[in-house]
């Protein structure tokens, strides 16, 4: 789902064929860096976890040499942009499933908001605050759905405390730091409660398709697990 979200952001916003400048940070193993260059982009992959680097480079070992070369890798936990990279460098900038281990993410968002050239496109997925009580309501789990109306914090399937964003404080963050807010997307309105490891269903693309649709319309995409906002610099 996002990368579909972000290729209809990138096709409303640049030229058909123009080679972008891509920022991925917490990259993880690589899985959108790897697919953006394919398409041709120029991708620089920022991540912290060494495990996470070492099989991102280990994924890219096996692309042919052309993507190969269109992909640096960096070893960061993406709050010191400003030393690797000058400001304006990028066309996009991603940021995935970082923020909820970010305790303070006001200085992390600002230096990515700095790294992007006029026009360019921030991207961000983040665990939606305003909807933590659903997953455990859903279970069945009904002190945990009452305790999640009060907070941003969460304990996440990994067994780890992390923290979620609302939309409008995200929003109010975006316009500060220079990328108001563009368009924004639920993902995982309807699938979050399926377990890890869940066989892939017969109807997939029936349920990609609905999955899609309710990303996008209202009042579904409020309700979803996560949130994917994308910003443009003035």
């Amino acid at each position: 789902m996002v990368a579909r979200q972000l290729d209809e952001q990138i096709a409303g916003r640049f030229p058909v064929g123009q080679r972008l400048r891509v920022l991925d940070v917490g990259m993880g193993q690589g899985t959108q860096a790897l697919r953006l260059a394919r398409a041709g982009h120029q991708v620089t992959g920022v991540e912290k976890d060494a495990t996470m680097l070492a099989a991102a480079r280990e994924s890219l070992a096996g692309e042919p040499e052309g993507i190969r070369e269109r992909v640096r890798l960096v070893q960061s936990d993406g709050r010191d942009t400003g030393v690797h990279f000058l400001p304006g460098s990028f066309d996009v900038v991603l940021c995935h499933g970082v923020l909820m281990y970010v305790e303070e993410p006001d200085a992390l968002l600002a230096g990515l908001g700095r790294m992007l050239a006029p026009g360019g496109l921030v991207s961000l997925l983040v665990r939606n605050a305003d909807a933590l009580a659903m997953r455990p309501g859903l279970s069945g789990d009904w002190a945990t759905a009452l305790a999640s109306f009060d907070t941003v914090s969460y304990t996440n399937r990994l067994g780890l405390d992390v923290r979620a964003d609302r939309l409008a404080s995200l929003t109010a963050t975006l316009a500060g730091i220079g990328a108001p807010l563009q368009a924004w997307y639920g993902v995982r309105v309807f699938t979050d409660t399926a377990v890890d490891g869940a066989e892939i269903p017969a109807d997939l693309e029936s349920l990609l398709a609905a999955e899609e649709r309710a990303g996008r319309t209202d009042p579904y995409r409020a309700v979803a697990a996560l949130l994917h906002l994308c910003g443009v610099r003035g």
